[in-house]
């Protein structure tokens, strides 16, 4: 692979991984009934209201799901791994494939963004605990839904949150376990945003 192919690569999956996080984030902010009129929903509502307006017209919510939200995050995914597939092996992907590893590709994005979003919120935790910055706000509403089941797990121990740990545990648990099922249906290296 010569220089002006690995740029290339590495600009479409940055700007790809990019809109993917933003479109999952859209999903997440409808599920975890996060405050919209925060200024960063605001602009994940403009960056996505583009494709996903056409696409409320035929795709309805399924179980109180933002279902055109999941659509679009495979659809820029599949976008990303056939354009990766291009550019770094000249190939295009059968449609059975791409649509399987798009489908790892979107599961493996949500347990980064998670994982980003968790460790985000430890940090600042730590650095400014009484924040009411929106994106702290933000990152406790779309994080907590996930967080919750593992706190009642755990016994209570003083104040010490340890539920953050099972969450990382659990996390790449399940990277594992998408990274095996990405070689077993025959993935090339380096294909699924995100997976890297």
């Amino acid at each position: 692979m010569g220089a002006v192919s690995e740029i290339a690569g590495y600009l479409a999956s940055t700007l790809i991984t990019f809109y993917l996080f933003i479109v999952i984030l859209r999903f997440l902010l409808q599920l975890a009934r996060a405050d919209f009129y925060n200024p960063i929903s605001q602009f994940i509502v403009k960056a996505t209201n583009p494709p996903l307006r056409p696409m409320r017209r035929f795709i309805p919510p399924m179980g109180g799901l933002d279902s055109s939200s999941l659509i679009l995050a495979l659809i820029v995914q599949a976008i990303g791994i056939s354009a990766l597939l291009y550019i770094n092996y000249s190939a295009v992907a059968p449609a059975i494939s791409l649509l399987i590893w798009s489908l790892l590709g979107v599961a493996t994005a949500f347990t980064k963004l998670f994982f980003i979003t968790i460790l985000v919120s430890i940090v600042f935790s730590w650095l400014a605990p009484q924040s009411r910055h929106p994106a702290l706000t933000l990152l406790h509403q779309v994080n907590e839904p996930v967080m919750a089941p593992f706190r009642r797990i755990l016994p209570d121990m003083g104040g010490l949150d340890l539920s953050p740990i099972l969450v990382f545990i659990s996390i790449n648990v399940l990277e594992i376990m998408i990274r095996h099922g990405a070689v077993a249906s025959g993935m090339p290296a380096g294909i699924i945003i995100g997976l890297n």
